[in-house]
């Protein structure tokens, strides 16, 4: 036995308290024969005697008062522990992780917050600012139960990734450059630009909108942050191309906003393990679904 098991512990306490192995053996509903052995390996696994027997009944020696002290403590913290656990799932609590871009935090996620944590007020989520690729590798490993990510992304062993919604790119542009109704890769070539952090899914799909008409220009600053590189527009820096979120404040009226010629779509998706295990993270999953399209 190669550590000490809670049920070899509640035998000794419940040995020592009653004063003899058969009384334990009643109230623990096991064979006196099991009992014996679970004592006997609990003195082998620490090569000391822990209990006296006598005629007269069983006490505690000196390395067996210790150990029974301390076991008590720990076998109240560990029922203390179930029972908590037990409480958690009859109330539908629990814990979700929850991994998505600023761009989502900001205007997306709150309103599924809000409506989870009307229905589920027991359910605490924890929101983890992420990229889709890192998403994707901590749900993988287990350290986050959903992802927000944009599509499309590869098939991974394990995580089911469904459509979540769809979102027009718009070009924002300091109004006094007066941009056109809609605006084209190469007029906006020709300008100041603020992109997107290169890692991310939507610097490579502009980047591709650019080069599909034959553009390939350098931004000035590269970010990660949608409301930041709207700041940097209305104060004439820059134009951005950024999605249009649902939820999104009107933008200062120091930047216009005008769609692509060609259009360019940003989609998301919601990422998950294929299995889901709890009620929470499930929990969690319908009140994004339900925003689907919104």
């Amino acid at each position: 036995m190669r550590e000490i098991n809670l049920d070899r512990l509640r035998t000794l306490l419940t040995v020592a308290d009653l004063g003899s192995f058969a009384a334990a053996a009643k109230a623990l509903h096991l064979a006196p024969p099991t009992v014996t052995l679970h004592v006997a390996q609990l003195e082998s696994r620490l090569g000391a005697r822990l209990l006296h027997r006598a005629p007269a009944g069983v006490t505690a020696t000196s390395a067996g008062s210790l150990l029974i002290d301390k076991a008590r403590r720990l076998l109240a913290e560990a029922d203390d522990l179930l029972q908590a656990v037990q409480r958690q799932i009859a109330a539908r609590g629990g814990r979700v992780r929850l991994g998505a871009s600023t761009g989502a935090l900001a205007h997306l996620l709150p309103q599924a917050l809000e409506a989870l944590s009307a229905r589920h007020p027991e359910i605490d989520v924890q929101v983890a600012v992420v990229t889709s690729e890192e998403s994707l590798a901590r749900l993988a490993a287990g350290s986050l139960d959903i992802g927000i990510v944009a599509l499309p992304q590869p098939a991974l062993r394990g995580i089911r990734v469904q459509a979540w919604r769809r979102d027009p790119v718009l070009a924002f542009i300091p109004t006094d450059w007066h941009p056109p109704k809609q605006v084209t890769a190469a007029w906006l070539a020709a300008r100041p630009l603020i992109a997107n952090d290169r890692g991310t899914r939507l610097s490579r799909q502009t980047a591709e909108w650019f080069a599909a008409a034959g553009e390939r220009p350098q931004a000035r600053i590269e970010l990660n942050y949608n409301d930041a590189m709207k700041s940097l527009v209305a104060a004439g820096y820059g134009a951005a191309l950024l999605p249009h979120e649902a939820g999104a404040p009107a933008p200062d009226a120091r930047i216009g906003v005008r769609p692509l010629k060609p259009a360019l779509w940003r989609a998301l998706g919601i990422a998950h393990r294929t299995r889901l295990d709890d009620e929470a993270t499930q929990a969690a999953l319908a009140a994004l679904l339900e925003m689907r399209g919104r």
